[in-house]
């Protein structure tokens, strides 16, 4: 027996005996129940189908595409305070180098990434020879020649395409400045590469496709609220990540992304520009075995996912299933 099918044993057996022990916590049911689902749905790590790709541009994209939260740092856990740090210390480059050279070996090929972390991206692609793509998120800025340099830099260290920061473009919308969000689009066409707009607000892309602004696409948050953190429905407010929290248990508290999935959805089928759908997970609370299927199923041209390098197998599985099993069954067409 494996290693990890000793351990997953382990720790079964030591969870069941200690029932005759004390009653089960919610703590302990949730990982028994984890535990027995992996032993009877766990995916063929091994998966001989091949990537699907998109197309934007002359750029040929992976549908799936790894994130860049785990390995910059940026961990949205809830009230959890020490998980930054934690994948901090662990992603350290050398195993951030192992991470981005398993998402090659399984297919993927770009990476989104914040320009603080395109340092160790540029030692990958020059130590260790790598040949992975950069979709690189940059803040909306009126002063455009400042922006202009700064991309100069980040297309010099490896940067492929870029998109406007998603929390930064929904304080623009929020402040009325969709004029500077404007002027970073149009900037970042002229660098020759193709520019998209970022967001976790619905109303930045409608307000952008109203405006005529001339994005070549769109990343935006979406995934389900079938998960018991998920703010309640009558507490959720737009741009409320940003607003102070309120009394409410289960107001928002660095656990929901997509506020209104079946809107942002409906609205996404009249958008024909490709659509990179990201906190697909909801900051790891929803199964890549059901979420993938939901936002391909749902309109999603490529999904961005948070990875571990221990995960990327079992994620690249359930998603080549969930898209091979989709075909073409959905109603918004591929746009990429």
């Amino acid at each position: 027996m494996s290693e990890r099918g000793d351990r997953r044993d382990f720790l079964r057996r030591g969870l069941v005996g200690a029932a005759g022990v004390t009653a089960f916590g919610l703590e302990e049911k949730i990982l028994l129940a984890a535990l027995q689902q992996g032993a009877n749905q766990q995916p063929a790590t091994q998966d001989d189908r091949p990537m699907p790709f998109g197309q934007i541009g002359n750029l040929k994209i992976s549908r799936m595409l790894i994130g860049g939260n785990l390995i910059g740092g940026w961990a949205h856990s809830r009230d959890l305070l020490y998980v930054s740090r934690l994948f901090k210390a662990y992603n350290t480059d050398e195993k951030v180098f192992e991470t981005f050279a398993l998402c090659e070996a399984h297919g993927i090929n770009t990476v989104q990434l914040d320009p603080r972390c395109m340092d160790v991206f540029h030692r990958y692609l020059t130590e260790r020879g790598g040949k992975m793509q950069a979709l690189v998120c940059v803040n909306p800025d009126a002063d455009t020649g400042k922006l202009k340099s700064q991309m100069e830099s980040l297309l010099s260290q490896g940067a492929t395409f870029f998109y406007t920061h998603g929390g930064a473009t929904d304080q623009q919308m929020m402040n009325g400045r969709l004029d500077v969000v404007a002027k970073t689009v149009e900037a970042i066409k002229e660098m020759g590469v193709p520019g998209g707009v970022g967001s976790h607000s619905l109303s930045v892309p409608k307000a952008c496709e109203e405006n005529g602004i001339g994005a070549d696409f769109y990343v935006k948050t979406l995934h389900s609220d079938n998960y018991w953190s998920a703010t309640p429905e009558e507490l959720r407010e737009d741009f409320g990540w940003f607003k102070p929290r309120r009394d409410e248990p289960f107001s928002f508290n660095d656990n929901m992304w997509c506020i209104d999935p079946e809107e942002t959805i409906e609205f996404m089928k009249s958008v024909r520009k490709p659509w990179f759908a990201f906190k697909v997970l909801a900051a790891g609370a929803i199964h890549p075995r059901m979420a993938f299927p939901y936002v391909l199923r749902n309109g999603a041209d490529f999904v961005i996912v948070g990875m571990f390098d221990f995960q990327i197998a079992e994620d690249v599985a359930f998603f080549k299933d969930a898209y091979y099993k989709l075909g073409e069954r959905r109603e918004r067409p591929w746009c990429a």
